[in-house]
């Protein structure tokens, strides 16, 4: 197994260690969490870089990275709804994108079709992992001392500013995410389209 594909089965390891955390009752589980999944995210860029700069693309890195990626957005925003840290509703239509990419990129595939990357997946990623990491702070800070009360506490109209910045990264998120399945979804009807 060359490096890549290493990586990429590592992050699957650390989303498992990551789920372990944010569910640990203890004073340090969230902080955990937040080390986790950043650590997650850098082999996320790393895998990728390295397949293309050593030319070690392989049909695994091919189908399982975008895959853990995948299972470890989900579980978080998952996790988030037994914490009541994100409305269900939302949750719902993150993995429905997430499911509905990935058959259809299935299907492509089925059919000899590569579906590329958009601009409007890769905003949504971004701000996925942006208002994860915004919400984990948010849960965390508090136990981090005067420190995490002076980057991240200070009120702005009454709550810490994080709160405020992890509410709005948390419905750019969703808002990105629905954005980016519908006009994937639209333009590339015509894979599923042809069979109804």
């Amino acid at each position: 197994m060359n490096l890549p594909n290493r990586l990429t089965v590592a992050r699957l390891g650390l989303t498992v260690l990551f789920l372990v955390a944010v569910f640990i009752r203890g004073r340090w589980g969230m902080t955990l969490a937040v080390f986790l999944f950043l650590l997650a995210g850098i082999t996320d860029a790393l895998d990728g870089a390295i397949a293309r700069r050593r030319g070690l693309i392989t049909n695994f890195g091919i189908l399982m990275d975008p895959l853990a990626d995948k299972i470890l957005i989900c579980s978080a925003f998952i996790a988030f709804v037994e914490h009541h840290y994100a409305p269900g509703w939302m949750v719902v239509i993150v993995v429905a994108r997430e499911l509905a990419i990935t058959g259809l990129r299935l299907l492509a595939a089925s059919q000899n079709v590569v579906l590329a990357a958009e601009g409007y997946g890769k905003h949504k990623t971004v701000s996925q992992i942006v208002a994860i990491v915004a919400i984990l702070v948010q849960a965390s800070y508090v136990h981090w001392g005067a420190f995490g009360q002076a980057v991240f506490g200070f009120p702005i109209a009454g709550r810490p500013w994080i709160a405020w910045f992890s509410q709005g990264a948390l419905w750019l998120a969703v808002f990105l995410t629905f954005l980016s399945g519908a006009i994937y979804l639209w333009r590339n009807r015509e894979l599923y389209l042809q069979d109804v």
